[in-house]
C-alpha cells in the first residue's frame, strides 16, 4: 500500500511552480520584460515569484517551544512559500508560531542574486511611494537588473513590509519621507509613483491627497531639474473622469466634476501633468506621463476598497460579494507586470507624450464578480478546500463613479511596442493564491 503524502507537503515538494502561466496568444511566460531602448529589463518570473508569493516567514512552529517541523530530508517546511521553489536559500528564516499568533523576525537572510553591472550601465533610481503596491512591484525589478534604487515613501498607504526583503541590500536604500517637503539626492532617474490611488484612501484627507499631487509632484520636478534626471508621473485613467468619449485616447480632455468626492485625486493628478510639462516646456526637464488604468496583482491592499481586491478578499471568506450599481458598468483591468514592463519601457523611450498603460479586455462588473468566483472555487477544490458558492449582492452606487472605463493603447503599441500579456484570468489565479497564502498566515 503506497504511503499518503500530506497534500500540503506535496505541493512544496513538486518540481515545477504549481502555475504555469500562458499568456494571451497560449504561449508560457518565463520571463518579463524585454531589452528594448537601450536597457535590459527581463528577468525570470520565477524569481520575481519567488519575492512576492511568499510569507514574511517561511518557518512554522508547531508550538512556541518547539522549533520548526522538518521534512523527510531534514529541511525545513515552507507551508506557504508555495511559489518559491528553487529559491528557498534567499528566503527569510523568521519563525511563525500560530498557537500565538506570533513572528520570531530574523535578519539572517541571502538576498537574491542581482546582475552585476558596469558603471555606465547601471542607474541611480529614486523611486517615491516605492513601498505602495505598483512601487514594490517597480522596486522588485530594478533592483533584480542591478540598479540603485533609493524609495522614498512615508507608509500612509504603502508597507515596509512590500520591500523588506531588500533592506540592507548594497544597492538599496529605503527613507520614510513625504514627498510634500522637499528631498535631495542625486539620481539619473525618478519614478513619481508618491499619491494615495484608491478611492477610501484619497478620499480620507481629500486636503492631503491634492496637496501630494502638486507639492510632491513640484518638489520632485524641482529635483529632477537640478540634478538632470528622467522625470516619470505615474498619472491616471481618472483624469478622463467620466468619460463621454469611449474607449479613452490620449488626445481627450476628459469629463471631470472639479467638486466632487473624487475631484481630491482626478483634478491633483491632472494638475500634476499641467506642472510635469510646465517644467519640460520651461525648464526643458526630461519628462514622462503614463496614464495608469486599473491594475491589479499581488501586494495589493485587501482594504483599499477596489473592486479586484474586494472581490477576491469576499470569496475566500465565504461572504457574499458586493457590486456597486446594476453590474453594468465596464472596467479593464491589467495585470500588475504588464505594468511594470510599461512603465520601464516609457521611462527609457523617447516618448514624452501621455502614454496609456492599460488592458483592452473589458468586463462589466457583474461578469468580473462571476469570474473571480468561479476562479477562487477551483483554487479552493484544487487545494482540497470545501468552499462555499458565495452570492452576489448589490448596492447603491457610488457619486461619480465612472460608467465605462476603457484604455486606447495605440500609443503604447506603436511607440513602446508594448502591449499586455497576462489575461485575466492567469493573473486573477495568481492575486487568489497570494491571498489565501496571506489568510492562511493570519495577516489577512
Amino acid at each position: 500500500m503506497t504511503d499518503v503524502v500530506p497534500a500540503r507537503r506535496l505541493c512544496w515538494r513538486a518540481p515545477q511552480p504549481a502555475i504555469h502561466t500562458l499568456d494571451k496568444n497560449g504561449k508560457e511566460i518565463k520571463t518579463v520584460g524585454f531589452d528594448r531602448f537601450g536597457f535590459n529589463s527581463e528577468v525570470s518570473l520565477d524569481v520575481l515569484r519567488s519575492l512576492y508569493l511568499r510569507a514574511h516567514y517561511v518557518l512554522t512552529a508547531s508550538s512556541s517551544s518547539e522549533a520548526a517541523p522538518k521534512d523527510e530530508e531534514g529541511e525545513e517546511e515552507a507551508w506557504h512559500a508555495k511559489f518559491s521553489h528553487g529559491h528557498t536559500a534567499y528566503q527569510s528564516k523568521s519563525i511563525y508560531h500560530p498557537d500565538i499568533q506570533s513572528i520570531s523576525y530574523t535578519t539572517l537572510s541571502r538576498f537574491p542574486p542581482v546582475k552585476l553591472l558596469p558603471p555606465a550601465r547601471r542607474k541611480r533610481v529614486l523611486v517615491t511611494g516605492g513601498a505602495g503596491f505598483v512601487g514594490s512591484h517597480l522596486v522588485d525589478r530594478l533592483m533584480l537588473l542591478g540598479h540603485e534604487v533609493t524609495v522614498v515613501d512615508n507608509f500612509f498607504t504603502g508597507s515596509k513590509t512590500t520591500v523588506s526583503h531588500w533592506v540592507g541590500h548594497p544597492n538599496f536604500e529605503l527613507v520614510r519621507h513625504d514627498v510634500v517637503e522637499p528631498f535631495m539626492i542625486e539620481c539619473d532617474q525618478i519614478y513619481h509613483l508618491a499619491c494615495p490611488a484608491s478611492p477610501p484612501h484619497y478620499q480620507f484627507n481629500a486636503v492631503k491627497t491634492i496637496k501630494t499631487s502638486f507639492m510632491g509632484t513640484l518638489n520632485m520636478l524641482g529635483l529632477a531639474k537640478r540634478t538632470k534626471a528622467r522625470f516619470l508621473i505615474s498619472s491616471t485613467s481618472e483624469i478622463y473622469g467620466d468619460p463621454e468619449v469611449h474607449p479613452q485616447q490620449e488626445d481627450y480632455w476628459g469629463h471631470v466634476n472639479p467638486i466632487g468626492p473624487r475631484a481630491c485625486y482626478d483634478e491633483g493628478k491632472r494638475v500634476a501633468e499641467t506642472l510635469t510639462y510646465g517644467f519640460h516646456r520651461q525648464d526643458g526637464v526630461d519628462v514622462r506621463v503614463a496614464r495608469i488604468f486599473n491594475t491589479y496583482g499581488p501586494r495589493m491592499n485587501p482594504f483599499d476598497g477596489r473592486v479586484v481586491s474586494n472581490f477576491i478578499v469576499q470569496a475566500l471568506k465565504g461572504e457574499d460579494m458586493t457590486v456597486y450599481g446594476d453590474g453594468k458598468q465596464t472596467r479593464s483591468f491589467q495585470y500588475i507586470h504588464d505594468l511594470i514592463d510599461g512603465l520601464i519601457a516609457l521611462m527609457n523611450s523617447d516618448e514624452t507624450r501621455p502614454v496609456n498603460l492599460g488592458n483592452g479586455d473589458e468586463f462589466t462588473i457583474q461578469e468580473f464578480a462571476e469570474l473571480v468566483r468561479e476562479i477562487v472555487e477551483k483554487v479552493q477544490r484544487e487545494d482540497g478546500v470545501e468552499a462555499r458558492h458565495v452570492n452576489i449582492v448589490y448596492k447603491p452606487m457610488p457619486t461619480d463613479d465612472p460608467q465605462k472605463r476603457r484604455p486606447d493603447t495605440t500609443r503604447a503599441k506603436e511607440s513602446l511596442g508594448w502591449q499586455p500579456r497576462w489575461t485575466i484570468r492567469m493573473g486573477l489565479e495568481e492575486m487568489v493564491r497570494y491571498y489565501k497564502a496571506k489568510m492562511a498566515e493570519g495577516s489577512l
